[in-house]
């Protein structure tokens, strides 16, 4: 049995395809005690941006790993045809080969490496059997202006953010000769101005012939820039909206997802705010990697019991550095400021200390700060909350289940056993686990850092009603969200951050979109 290499080999027989560039025939994919995909059929035209949509733990990555060689053929049932050929990829490199890019949800560059270098890590430019690095060089610069980000090419990835990052991986697909372009939660790092830059690259893609496939949950993107939309629930193709039969609507999209409609995506809620309990003064923090610079320059801020409080930014405006260097100085270098719980001066210098005040942190980048991926459900949930089941210095095996499961049931983790490893988990039932992980140490001021990247529209509504719960019980609450409708629809106030300063705060029924940009982006501007 040969192997598909080309669009020159085909594997049986032909298909007679004119506008079809893509089909996948009755895809079915089984895992021990689950089956991800059941007969699951999609179609795909030249130089459409076909969206995928579903809810976490659908089946959408898997069918895309299907796709491009992750999981080999023989390993499925099923067929996939490729331009008129029936095709069979035993791995990564054979769909490349073929035209197929797939960029993950979860970003696979090499921190330590440069942006040149990772662009690419194997794919070098070579003369004579050396690298040609000022040929490269210049070719990162052009592809960085694709893409719209401007950094210098030898900068090394770990000094960019999350969102810079999910570009670099982007123009690394454009480097290489793609016909097919998959992209998984693609604008999931993105605030809404690089996300806009992002679904523009993508109509010019279009423009110049390059076929799309888009995973999202942000459904307002999918309606805008979307040619046709197919809808995967429980592993199993729901339909197909194209755009020709008449505009995507969300709620339309919603009803496939979920089986049911969304009247509103928040949960009802009546704030019943209490007095500040958590207070910020005079927070500065020094960038761990360059000298003198700020990330946190002099922010002020409190938490009341009972109250849902925002954080809005632009990438790059320090609301992940405040975040993470209150929550035991667990980024950049401590200069000055005060926190006061209750009104008590306190001092965290470590995130233990931070534990044993009642201050728990979900990270935006799960994988890097919120969980070990060679941990299992049951072990990762009660990681940061040991002592509350060990006994004579012994984890209570059983209680330790028991907690698990009880956070398996009331956060609908997708999963037949806690005992499964956190890797094997989608991207949002990862979110789930790590959620899980620090509503366990009874946390009374939870931050949330993106809570919902890579949530669906369901899971958002159920993450929602989890924090409002919260807040009625008297707990206080930080979101730190890039989507503005977001933190206007579940916060009661607002801090809009702006390189590294809080440049205002805005009751919730005084926010709007508007008022927000304008405290991200000037500098000078002034509390509200």
């Amino acid at each position: 049995m040969k192997f598909y290499s080309g669009l020159d080999e085909a594997l049986g027989d032909d298909v007679a395809t004119t506008h079809v560039t893509l089909e996948m025939r009755k895809i079915t994919k089984e895992f021990p005690g689950v089956k991800a995909l059941d007969d699951v059929s999609i179609a795909v035209r030249r130089g459409d941006i076909h969206a995928i949509c579903g809810e976490n733990g659908a089946g959408k990555s898997t069918l895309m790993k299907v796709l491009s060689g992750v999981y080999p053929h023989g390993t499925f049932e099923g067929q996939i045809v490729l331009d008129g050929h029936h095709v069979e990829f035993r791995d990564l490199k054979a769909s490349e080969h073929a035209g197929i890019v797939i960029i993950h949800q979860e970003l696979a560059l090499i921190p330590e490496l440069s942006v040149t270098e990772n662009i690419f890590l194997g794919n070098e430019v070579a003369r004579s059997g050396f690298i040609d690095w000022d040929e490269a060089h210049i070719r990162t610069l052009a592809l960085l202006a694709r893409v719209g980000l401007n950094v210098n090419p030898n900068t090394q990835v770990k000094a960019l953010g999350v969102g810079q990052q999910q570009m670099v991986e982007i123009a690394k697909a454009l480097s290489k000769d793609v016909r097919l372009l998959i992209l998984d939660e693609p604008t999931s790092a993105l605030n809404e101005e690089d996300s806009a830059n992002l679904l523009e690259l993508l109509r010019g893609l279009k423009g110049r012939g390059l076929t799309s496939i888009m995973i999202s949950h942000k459904l307002n993107e999918i309606a805008e820039i979307a040619d046709a939309v197919t809808i995967i629930r429980d592993g199993v193709t729901v339909e197909t909206l194209n755009v020709e039969d008449g505009p995507l609507d969300e709620d339309r999209i919603i009803r496939g997802m979920v089986g049911r409609s969304l009247e509103s995506r928040f949960p009802a809620h009546t704030p019943v705010i209490g007095q500040t309990f958590f207070e910020v003064r005079g927070w500065t923090v020094e960038d761990p990697q360059v000298p003198g610079r700020l990330v946190c320059k002099g922010s002020d801020f409190f938490v009341r019991r009972g109250e849902i409080v925002g954080f809005a930014g632009v990438m790059g405006a320090g609301r992940t550095e405040l975040a993470r260097s209150v929550f035991g100085r667990s980024y950049g270098i401590y200069r000055s400021g005060t926190i006061l719980i209750d009104g008590v001066p306190v001092s965290l210098p470590t995130v233990q200390a931070a534990i044993s005040h009642r201050i728990a942190y979900v990270p935006e980048d799960r994988k890097t700060h919120g969980m070990n991926l060679l941990d299992t459900i049951r072990k990762t949930i009660v990681s940061a909350g040991l002592d509350k089941i060990t006994h004579l210095a012994m984890i209570d095996e059983d209680a330790e289940f028991a907690a698990a499961e009880a956070y398996r049931s009331s956060l609908r983790i997708k999963t037949p056993d806690v005992n499964e490893g956190v890797a094997k988990l989608s991207g949002g039932n990862q979110q789930k686990v790590v959620l899980g992980k620090w509503m366990f140490t009874e946390p009374e001021l939870l931050i949330l850092d993106e809570p919902t990247r890579g949530i669906d529209v369901g899971a958002k509504y159920e993450i929602y009603g989890l924090i409002q719960r919260l807040a009625e019980a008297g707990k206080g609450v930080i979101v730190i969200s890039s989507e503005l409708p977001e933190v206007l629809g579940l916060c009661d106030r607002i801090y809009a951050v702006c390189e590294g300063r809080i440049a205002g705060v805005v009751d919730r029924d005084e926010a709007d979109q508007e008022k927000l940009m304008r405290l991200m982006t000037t500098t000078t501007a002034s509390a509200a």
